[in-house]
């Protein structure tokens, strides 16, 4: 069949790179073993498909894609490649390719170095399905080598995210190290200093965007296609909105440590990705200069679930975010009645789901009890400023939620260090039996001892953030003086001094302090 003219023949070239800036020496390489080889059979070339820095484990790859084009609309019926790996490496999409699609569509297909022919019965073409599996696997391996590259160097605090987080950008010196990026990081410190005096996500982002601060997705260029006027905001600065404010307030990298692995990819041939448990991100302390202090950092996670703006709020209230229900631990929604004109509060809980009798109303007139709220604050300071009662009292912040979580993070890396430290005594005992040699043993317990010393790094390092998140005798002083000596207090000084209140059925009032409440 050499020289039939009947076949018009597509030439595909595919290799994977991460530089697109020029060709490789390898597709030149495709590209003359190609050539020649039609030369030498006298195939009628009609077309080049070159996709140069593709993976082979999907087929979203531009110039394939033609060539599937130029299948369908008769332009090509004959596909030449180096070997099987060119065409594809996800063996049940080659198999696809090979086995159906080509013989339905009567495309002769032809991998030079593999000796398969699709219009030719050889042995060759028997084990094709074998070959695309082999190719498979290989790309399934490469894949966990450049994983596990990875994270080896997250852990070492290399920063190998293509993109900087908002503040910082990659230092010209060494492309693994962020150094601050002070326009942006000026916008850091302003969102971090609204949120110390109490404001929302949702105030915050309408702060930025009512003085026309440039979003991040502005700086990377990204496309804004919001319904809002010209005369509202320059579509060039774009509009903050409260997911960036919260994903900025709770971003770790902002006090210098390097936060990588909050996603990883369902499998290697698939792009999409999904969200990790926060456990599993890989955290390696101090790796770069930081824009907010640790301790600033820290308190402001305290404050954060007070903050949260309850959707279809128009009002704002003292207390917003501060009620819960003492029965059934759900958040006190505030509302307003229009026709009364009053506030009340209700179980969130209930009223979500009241067909069900899960909890009870807990209805208040919000007036009322933001009154007697401030005023049994206003007892419980004026007592703790009695000086026989302020040094034995007053005593560490409550950080409850935020410190539970820690020490569980704390707990689960100090048993990944006990089970890491039985496995190197095991395979010491390996090497002492002549299970293993020498250079195995070092290799793994060199690998399993960067582990374990990571571990403790990031074990100080959740100790110091629980240590941290306690305030002053001088910090509670300032509030509570601050507190009395104004008519109105602020919302930033009323959530400095209450953790939570707790609201029960029969109107009784529990108010969870920031410090200790002993009287």
């Amino acid at each position: 069949m050499n020289g039939d003219s009947s076949f018009n023949v597509g030439l595909y070239i595919r290799l994977s790179r991460d530089d697109l800036t020029h060709e490789s020496d390898s597709i030149v390489s495709q590209r003359s073993l190609l050539n020649q080889y039609v030369k030498e059979n006298n195939y009628n070339v009609i077309e080049e498909y070159v996709d140069d820095g593709f993976t082979g484990t999907n087929f979203e790859r531009p110039a394939f894609k033609r060539m599937i084009k130029d299948i369908e609309i008769g332009k090509i019926n004959m596909i030449i490649t180096k070997d099987m790996s060119r065409l594809g490496r996800d063996y049940i999409g080659t198999g696809e390719l090979i086995e159906k699609y080509f013989p339905n569509n009567n495309i002769r297909y032809i991998a030079i170095n593999d000796g398969i022919d699709t219009f030719i019965d050889n042995t060759n073409n028997d084990i094709a399905p074998f070959k695309a599996i082999m190719n498979d696997m290989y790309a399934k391996d490469i894949s966990k080598k450049v994983k596990s590259s990875l994270h080896s160097r997250m852990k070492d605090g290399l920063y190998v995210s293509g993109r900087c987080p908002f503040g910082y950008m990659k230092d010209p010196n060494n492309k693994n190290h962020l150094i601050i990026n002070e326009e942006q990081a000026e916008v850091v410190r302003l969102i971090f200093a609204l949120a110390l005096q109490g404001k929302t996500y949702h105030y915050i982002a309408q702060t930025l965007t009512k003085r026309k601060i440039k979003t991040p997705a502005s700086y990377y260029n990204y496309v804004w296609n919001s319904k809002c006027s010209s005369k509202c905001i320059s579509q060039e600065l774009g509009v903050w909105v409260d997911t960036t404010i919260k994903a900025i307030l709770t971003n770790q990298i902002y006090v210098g440590d390097s936060v990588q692995g909050k996603t990883k990819k369902i499998n290697y041939k698939l792009k999409k990705t999904i969200k990790n448990n926060p456990n599993d991100y890989i955290i390696a302390p101090n790796t770069h200069e930081a824009i907010i202090d640790r301790d600033t950092f820290n308190y402001v996670q305290t404050l954060l679930p007070k903050n949260v703006k309850r959707p279809g709020k128009k009002r704002f209230y003292l207390l917003d975010g501060l009620l819960y229900c003492a029965d059934c631990k759900h958040r006190i929604t505030i509302r307003y009645q229009n026709k009364t004109g009053r506030s009340y509060t209700t179980c969130n809980y209930y009223r979500t789901y009241s067909k069900y009798h899960v909890c009870t109303t807990h209805t208040n007139n919000y007036e009322t009890l933001e009154k007697v709220i401030l005023d049994n604050i206003k007892d419980v300071c004026e007592k703790y400023l009695d000086k026989n009662k302020i040094k034995d009292s007053i005593g560490n912040i409550k950080f409850e939620d935020n410190t539970i979580n820690v020490k569980k993070q704390i707990e689960n890396l100090e048993f990944t260090n006990n089970k890491l430290t039985e496995n190197l005594d095991k395979i010491y005992m390996d090497m002492l039996k002549d299970i293993i040699d020498e250079s195995q043993y070092l290799r793994i317990s060199e690998n399993i001892k960067k582990e374990i010393d990571y571990n403790k790094k990031n074990i100080d390092l959740k100790n110091k953030q629980i240590d941290s998140n306690r305030l002053d005798n001088k910090k509670i002083e300032k509030y509570i003086n601050k507190f009395l000596s104004i008519e109105n207090p602020t919302r930033e000084l009323i959530i400095n001094l209450v953790e939570k209140i707790y609201i029960y059925q029969d109107k009784m009032i529990d108010i969870i302090f920031t410090f200790k409440n002993t009287t």
